[in-house]
């Protein structure tokens, strides 16, 4: 707080600056935004199910107008939710994607190929039980279970602390972000509309000019924000689902620096050398010309440090996060109960498929792969990850909300196979996160009284009660080195298990 009095002239302006260090605090909690997120889903099955679920039908389907000229769309809400709206939320994807393939896991192939595949695994397996189940039905709904909500389940798995490892949650969220890459591409391939060759033109167009742009070193947003919005629009009436317009404009955003990074020092040295030769406290700040016209020119380039990756990354992520995402599970988890056939609902075939397919087909898929991998040589667990961990991975993988909420509402056009799929979404979800927490608290809970006997049973050799410590023989000194030598081999086997 001194530091902030010392900058700030006026008390109360860093007190107001120490409030929104406290708020970006808060907003950046990923656990935080994971339980808005289902405070908003909650909300809408107790809306759905009172007096106020008509008066929010007719919002969801009141008629919105996005756009200008001719780069405008006529939607409904709900649309607008969930085609534009998302596209914001597949923007901040699609910056967490280029950030690992830049600089994160996925720039080291060997280190990434584990979780990569196990990923493989984890939709492949739910995709399988889900089409078992309705063979000869509603199949196009494979792909609804294959999706992992990695807000959720990091949001979960940061509730056991330090339980989990930091090196199984960066594994997990590479295993994550290879999800939404799959689910990505799946939805591109089988879940678009009829095509239009003359806007997928366009699309290419819009892409092309991002490609430019990004080529001429153009490190303003402002260019591709407006480019970006224009390949919605085209997508949107191409027949390809809108939402990818985001993972495709993240791509082409700068993720370098457009100042000397190495120079920076310097010339800081010598603007802050003339701010103190130019400053005269007895002088208003509106006369300092020089002053402020240095202090502007520090300020232009200090902004331009941050790569227009990272910048739209911070403009973006409160609202979705807090914004998007809620309203996003407020307006598709409106789930009528009340008055419903829940049996009929729990012996439909699309409910059963994608329920079992995201808690039994995530865990088997994503567990199986790894332990036939790491089995067969191809790769190694990572550091301070064992199996447990592993299974825990397993079984967050099966917390699914906002692209299996999405990938439901593109797969079916019947309400009852909507309503079947997005309670299953729920209830698969809800029961992944208490099997991830009970096991991880009941496995670490016998293994911590696996180690206190062990440990009891030494302490019991090394001073035995009741008699004396007595010279052994020589056969007690054979029968003693005997029994250490096979300690040290079992030892030696535990360790490499």
């Amino acid at each position: 707080m001194a530091n902030s009095t010392s900058i700030y002239g006026e008390p109360r302006v860093a007190q107001r600056n120490e409030r929104r260090r406290s708020m970006r605090k808060i907003t950046s909690n990923g656990t935080i935004a994971a339980a808005v997120m289902v405070f908003a889903a909650i909300l809408a099955v107790i809306v759905a199910n009172s007096p106020a679920y008509e008066f929010f039908h007719k919002v969801f389907e009141a008629p919105l107008t996005v756009g200008f000229g001719p780069a405008m769309v006529s939607i409904s809400f709900e649309a607008f939710v969930n085609d534009f709206l998302m596209a914001i939320f597949f923007l901040l994807v699609g910056i967490e994607l280029k950030y690992e393939v830049t600089v994160g896991q996925l720039r080291k192939p060997r280190q990434a190929a584990l979780p990569m595949l196990a990923a493989v695994g984890g939709v492949a397996m739910p995709a399988i039980i889900y089409v078992l189940l309705n063979l000869g039905g509603a199949t196009h709904g494979w792909a609804i279970p294959i999706a992992t909500d990695i807000a959720f389940a990091l949001g979960v798995m940061s509730l056991l602390g330090d339980h989990i490892s930091p090196e199984t949650k960066v594994f997990f969220q590479t295993l994550a972000i290879a999800d939404d890459i799959l689910a990505i591409v799946v939805i591109a391939l089988f879940y678009g509309g009829t095509l239009n060759v003359a806007w997928i033109a366009a699309s290419l167009g819009a892409i092309l000019v991002l490609w430019g742009l990004n080529h001429m070193r153009v490190y303003s947003l402002k260019p591709y924000t407006i480019v970006g919005f224009v390949l919605w629009v085209c997508m949107f009436n191409s027949g390809i689902h809108a939402t990818l317009a985001g993972v495709i404009l993240a791509f082409f955003l700068p993720a370098k620096s457009d100042v000397r990074l190495g120079s920076l020092h310097d010339w800081l040295d010598r603007r802050a050398e003339k701010l103190e030769n130019t400053y005269d406290a007895e002088q208003h700040v509106l006369g300092q010309h020089d002053f402020t016209h240095t202090a502007k020119s520090i300020e232009n380039v200090i902004h331009h440090v941050t790569p227009p990756l990272e910048r739209m990354e911070r403009y973006i992520s409160v609202p979705v996060n807090f914004l998007i995402l809620p309203l996003f599970a407020f307006v598709n988890a409106q789930l009528l109960i009340v008055g419903a056939d829940l049996g009929a609902i729990v012996a439909d075939p699309v409910a059963r498929g994608v329920f079992f397919g995201a808690v039994l087909g995530k865990p088997i898929g994503i567990i199986g792969v790894t332990w036939v991998l790491v089995k067969v040589g191809f790769a190694k667990l990572p550091k301070h990850v064992d199996w447990l961990q592993i299974i825990a991975v397993g079984l967050f993988g099966g917390l699914g909300f906002t692209m299996s909420i999405l990938i439901s509402g593109l797969a079916f056009s019947d309400p009852n196979e909507v309503m079947a799929a997005k309670c299953a979404i729920l209830m698969g979800s809800v029961t992944a996160a208490i099997l991830g927490l009970v096991y991880v608290r009941v496995a670490m809970a016998v293994r911590e009284r696996g180690r206190a006997a062990a440990e009891g049973e030494d302490a019991d050799d090394e001073e035995p009660s009741g008699r004396a410590l007595e010279e052994p023989d020589a056969a007690d000194v054979r029968e003693l080195v005997g029994d250490d030598e096979d300690d040290e081999g079992e030892g030696g086997a535990e360790a490499g298990r």
